[in-house]
């Protein structure tokens, strides 16, 4: 029995070490820290970090790509507890510039081309 991949784009499996912004509706940082992805694909991330995040806030991203860093927003889909004490959230991209997406594409092609 096969399972139909209900998934826009392919994910990869990667391991990248990010710093993180929570935002509230007024644009204030209300917590902050350091995550790793787990998983990435063209319009979000499997993020584990140390603490929960909450879906109510907006999540600022710089993740390490290689020599490069991407900035980017989300929001929070979901938040479960991980492995070791971690949590896992799932991150959805809310905006992008072109030269976001388009190291983003790279970064996938390249590591789809490893494996």
């Amino acid at each position: 029995m096969t399972t139909k991949e209900k998934r826009r784009h392919y994910r990869v499996d990667s391991q990248n070490l990010l710093n993180y912004a929570c935002y509230d509706e007024n644009g204030h940082v209300v917590k902050q820290g350091m995550g790793r992805t787990l998983n990435v694909s063209e319009t979000g991330i499997l993020l584990e970090t140390h603490i929960p995040i909450d879906s109510q806030y907006v999540v600022g991203l710089t993740i390490g790509f290689e020599e490069n860093l991407i900035n980017i927003k989300g929001k929070v889909v979901y938040t479960k507890a991980g492995k070791d004490g971690k949590f896992e959230s799932g991150i959805q991209f809310m905006e992008s510039d072109p030269d976001t997406n388009t190291l983003l594409k790279k970064f996938i092609t390249a590591f789809r081309a490893r494996g």
